[in-house]
């Protein structure tokens, strides 16, 4: 159970200062935490490692951060940098919407690791992504949402465009597992005659569902707020 005094968000800790502060910056670890990533995938992610790479020794790390976990945090609020919170500024909201998300995807997309971490039991609240959230919502209140109208539409976008990004990253099938699935999709298609019939494993074209899937999701919004005025 967790006490009242408990914060394990890295963003909510007060940062330790002192004269005494060793070079490592907080800048340098954020790097070569998200070029290990990048190359060997988070399973592999230690502070021993990560100090290696900075050619120090491990204690040099926890000056700026307590745990692994806000190594990653760090890395994952780094990933939402790269897409600049200005992309949603079109001129009508649903491009804004649209270009918002494109942008938070691609740079999920070029870091791999990074699409299901915020999932975890931990807040996503860096300055990186709260940029982002701010420029979502922003765009929706512009258009008209408005309490738990303006929830719910954030977080039907914020879970489609993490999915698809977490789903096309974590994805592992060859051309040989294709092909012998749908085979046997096929001799059981007295029990799965659409997912047969529709070829479901060689459903692959990610770019082309979560485009569709996003103008389903914007078609709704519309017609919501066509109902609510």
């Amino acid at each position: 159970m967790s006490r009242a005094g408990d914060v394990r968000s890295v963003w909510l800790r007060p940062r330790r200062t002192s004269r005494g502060e060793p070079p490592l910056t907080l800048t340098r670890i954020v790097e070569a935490a998200v070029a290990l990533l990048d190359e060997e995938g988070i399973e592999r992610l230690t502070m021993r490692r990560l100090a290696e790479r900075l050619a120090v020794v491990a204690p040099s790390l926890y000056w700026h951060v307590d745990t692994k976990d806000d190594v990653i945090d760090l890395a994952v609020d780094a990933i939402f940098g790269e897409a600049p919170p200005g992309a949603g500024t079109a001129a009508h909201w649903r491009e804004s919407v649209t270009a918002v998300l494109t942008t938070w995807r691609a740079a999920l997309l070029r870091h791999p690791w990074a699409a299901a971490v915020p999932a975890r039991q931990r807040p996503t609240i860096g300055p990186n992504f709260l940029a982002q959230m701010e420029a979502l919502q922003a765009t929706l209140v512009a258009a008209g949402f408005t309490g738990k109208g303006l929830s719910a539409a954030t977080w039907a976008l914020y879970n489609h465009v993490m999915g698809s990004a977490s789903t096309e990253s974590a994805l592992r099938i060859t051309d040989e597992e294709r092909r012998l699935g749908q085979a046997q999709l096929k001799a059981d298609s007295d029990c799965y005659p659409t997912l047969a019939a529709h070829g479901y494993l060689y459903d692959d074209d990610w770019d082309g569902s979560f485009t569709t899937g996003l103008e389903y999701l914007l078609d709704g919004l519309e017609a919501q707020l066509g109902r609510t005025g």
